[in-house]
C-alpha cells in the first residue's frame, strides 16, 4: 500500500462469500500484499482467488511464485514494477525490454496481463521521482517490442496527496509543485490511451479529519445530497474524492483520461474507527456502488481494487495501522463476510 498517513487538510470532502453471476463483483479485483512472515503460499493464495471468483489482482512486484501459480487462472493481472527498480529500467531500454521478457513475456502465454503499473505513490522529493516517466516509456516500448501492446497497458500509481484543491469537487486540481511529475504523466496516459492508477482512501481522509468528515459519508451510509456541488450533490466520500480527480485532470489536459482505483479498503485494526463492522461496510457498499459510476461520470464502472488479500504483520511503514486491511486470516478464513455479488 506504501500509502501517508497524513493526508492533505484540503481533503475535508465533508467471510467471504462470493455470487459470481452479477458484474458488479466481476469489476473488482483484490491487492496481493505479501509483507507478511504467516502467509499461504502464493499457490494457495491463487487458489483461494480461485475459488472465491476474485478475477483481478494486483501485484506490487513481479514474483515468479505468484506468476506461475497464476498460470491457466484467467485471473487478469496488474502488475507492478517496483520503485526500486526505476532508475535501472529507465537507464536502458534493453534492460526495459529484459524486465518485460522476465517477467511478462515468459508467462503471457497463461497469465492475463492486464496493466503493467511502473512505481506506486512517487513523490517529487524522491530521488527515483527523474526516473519515474523514463521508465514508463522504456517499459512501453518494451511491451510493444514484445507485440503485447494491445494487450497491455502501462500506467503508474498516485495517491490523493497530488491534489492541492479537492473541495467541491468541481473544484479539483493538482499542486502546482506537482506538476512537474504530473504533466509528463499525463501526456503519456493521453497519448497511450491508458488510465491513471489511483490510491484512494476514504479511511485516512476521515481519520485525519473526523471533527469534519462523517463516517457515514466516508463507509457509503450516508443520506443523499450530504455535500452539494451544484449541478451535482455527493452522498459519499469516495465519489468526491474520485471526481476531485477527474477535475483535476480535466484541468490538466487529462481529461479523457479513465481512472482506475488501484487501491481502496478499510482496516480493522490499529486505528480510529477500526473494526470488523465497519470493514465490512466498506467493503460491501464499494462492490455494491462502483458498478454505478460518479456523479461527475455517472454509469461509467470503475475499475477498482480492494487493499488486501491478508494483514501484513511485518509491515515497517507507520502507523500501525498498515497492518490491518486483509480480507482473509492467514488461514485462508475470512475476517468477515464480503458478498461479491
Amino acid at each position: 500500500m506504501y500509502i501517508r498517513f497524513l493526508v492533505s487538510l484540503t481533503l475535508l470532502l465533508g467471510l467471504f462469500f462470493v455470487n459470481s453471476n452479477t458484474a458488479a463483483g466481476q469489476q473488482v479485483g483484490v491487492c496481493y500484499g505479501r509483507f507478511g512472515d504467516n502467509l499461504p503460499s502464493p499457490a494457495e493464495t491463487i487458489e483461494l482467488f480461485k475459488q472465491k471468483n476474485i478475477r483481478r489482482i494486483r501485484l506490487y512486484s513481479p514474483d515468479h511464485d505468484v506468476l506461475a501459480a497464476l498460470r491457466g487462472s484467467d485471473i487478469e493481472v496488474m502488475l507492478g514494477l517496483p520503485n526500486r527498480d526505476l532508475e535501472q529500467v529507465a537507464s536502458s531500454q534493453s534492460k526495459a525490454d529484459m524486465w518485460v521478457q522476465n517477467n511478462v513475456s515468459n508467462y503471457v502465454d497463461d497469465v492475463k496481463f492486464r496493466y503493467v503499473s511502473v512505481g506506486n505513490e512517487v513523490k517529487i522529493f524522491d530521488s527515483y521521482s527523474q526516473f519515474l516517466v523514463p521508465a514508463m516509456e522504456n517499459i512501453d516500448r518494451a511491451v510493444s517490442r514484445a507485440g503485447l501492446g494491445d494487450r497491455i497497458k502501462v500506467s503508474t500509481a498516485v495517491d490523493m496527496a497530488v491534489l492541492g484543491e479537492s473541495y467541491p469537487p468541481s473544484k479539483g486540481s493538482f499542486k502546482g509543485e506537482v506538476m512537474v511529475l504530473m504533466e509528463p504523466i499525463i501526456r503519456f496516459l493521453v497519448n497511450k490511451k491508458s488510465p491513471l492508477h489511483l490510491n484512494l482512501y476514504t479511511y485516512f481522509s476521515y481519520a485525519g479529519n473526523s471533527d469534519t468528515i462523517g463516517l457515514d459519508y466516508a463507509l457509503f451510509t450516508a443520506s443523499p445530497g450530504t455535500v452539494s456541488d451544484p449541478p451535482r450533490s455527493y452522498q459519499n466520500l469516495f465519489d468526491a474524492m474520485l471526481d476531485a480527480v477527474h477535475s483535476a485532470l480535466e484541468r490538466s489536459g487529462g481529461e479523457s483520461l479513465e481512472v482506475v482505483v488501484s487501491e481502496t479498503g478499510w482496516p480493522t485494526e490499529g486505528g480510529t474507527s477500526t473494526n470488523l463492522e465497519n470493514a465490512r461496510i466498506y467493503n460491501n457498499n464499494l462492490i455494491n456502488h462502483v458498478k454505478n459510476g460518479t456523479p461527475k461520470r455517472p454509469g461509467k464502472e470503475i475499475e477498482t481494487y480492494i487493499f488486501a488479500m491478508y494483514d501484513e504483520n511485518v509491515k515497517q511503514t507507520p502507523p500501525d495501522v498498515e497492518k490491518f486491511w486483509g480480507l482473509f486470516h492467514p488461514n485462508k478464513q475470512p475476517k468477515y463476510e464480503v458478498n461479491f455479488g
